[in-house]
């Protein structure tokens, strides 16, 4: 396995201060403090090659498990190994061979070319000059951005600066590679290129992506295996596909009128979730969405009907919700 991650634990220790100038008195002579568990006993392994989606809500502990795999932080307790190295050791040999590309965090000089920062990270990671300039080459092909690397960052747009990101964190060819919301503020057209050059990245180099994001559609197109976190622990761990068969214990019906229908008429088929005449939307329990099918086209003026899944999205949100209760 080139990531192995068992029984990790990551927790914080926070001041808890009452308001008010009375509060921060008491707080000189008598701290109080709350323990926070970013990363409570979470265990997993991760092939080489592998593009694995690690989605949760804000503070569900995603960002703190990338750090603690790229040896940012140091773990409570609990192993953590990548590609044989323990990474808060940090070797440079380990560090030669993983990259962390933040989408809120930048590393390019902002006053300076994009070049500019290669130029310094071939020489951080002793790249020789041929491979140097193949990996360049092939980066600038992939994302289309020779036009841009002797501009400014600070004249670059936001997609393009994310370009250069990327560019800069994978010149010495990471053998590891967590992206922590690389398409995080980009319009949609960006986001599908970014996605697009992840897919051709990982395809071409076999390399190994740990990936978060808020948007599911990054999810849905790179990623067939999926890590579900909330509250510091994996709620889900497996096949993207059978996230749906584990979690979604309905089916929608979507349906186009020929005449209107009164709201109220759709109860005794399921749960109308929408209603725009004329296509209704219809929520009904797994089990019973073929019967729930039949009552439509046997009582109802229906013009189409369609059987579908849910959305990917709606089911995560159920998933966070019943962890919640």
């Amino acid at each position: 396995m080139v990531i192995t991650v068992s029984h990790l634990k990551k927790f914080y220790q926070t001041h808890q201060k009452e308001p008010g100038f009375l509060g921060s008195l008491t707080s000189l002579v008598h701290r109080k403090y709350q323990t926070v568990k970013a990363v409570d006993d979470i265990s997993f392994d991760i092939k080489e090659g592998e593009l694995v989606g690690f989605i949760g809500p804000n503070g569900a502990g995603k960002t703190t498990t990338l750090k603690c795999l790229s040896g940012l932080l140091y773990p409570t307790s609990g192993f953590v190994s990548v590609l044989g190295f323990t990474p808060f050791e940090r070797k440079n040999a380990f560090l030669k061979q993983i990259a962390l590309v933040m989408g809120q965090k930048n590393q390019l000089w902002w006053d300076l070319p994009a070049i500019e920062t290669f130029l310094l990270n071939k020489e951080i990671y002793e790249i020789p000059d041929a491979q140097y300039q193949k990996t360049l080459d092939e980066l600038v092909e992939l994302l289309d951005v020779r036009a841009l690397l002797k501009v400014q960052v600070r004249k670059l747009s936001l997609g393009e600066r994310m370009k250069m990101e990327l560019i800069a964190a994978l010149i010495h060819a990471p053998k590891v590679l967590f992206l922590d919301e690389p398409t995080i503020g980009l319009d949609v057209v960006m986001q599908k290129k970014m996605r697009d050059f992840i897919a051709s990245y990982n395809q071409l180099h076999k390399s190994t992506i740990l990936l978060t994001s808020h948007y599911m559609e990054d999810v849905r197109q790179l990623a067939h295996r999926v890590i579900i976190i909330d509250h510091g622990k994996i709620l889900y761990d497996g096949k993207l596909d059978n996230l749906v068969k584990k979690f979604a214990k309905y089916k929608v019906l979507s349906v186009v009128l020929d005449t209107y229908v009164t709201p109220d008429k759709f109860k005794e088929i399921g749960e109308l979730t929408d209603y725009n005449f004329p296509k209704v939307i219809i929520r009904v329990p797994r089990s019973a969405s073929n019967v729930a099918a039949a009552q439509l086209l046997e009582k109802f003026p229906v013009d189409d009907l369609n059987i579908e899944e849910p959305d990917i999205e709606d089911i995560i949100r159920d998933v966070f919700s019943s962890n919640l209760k």
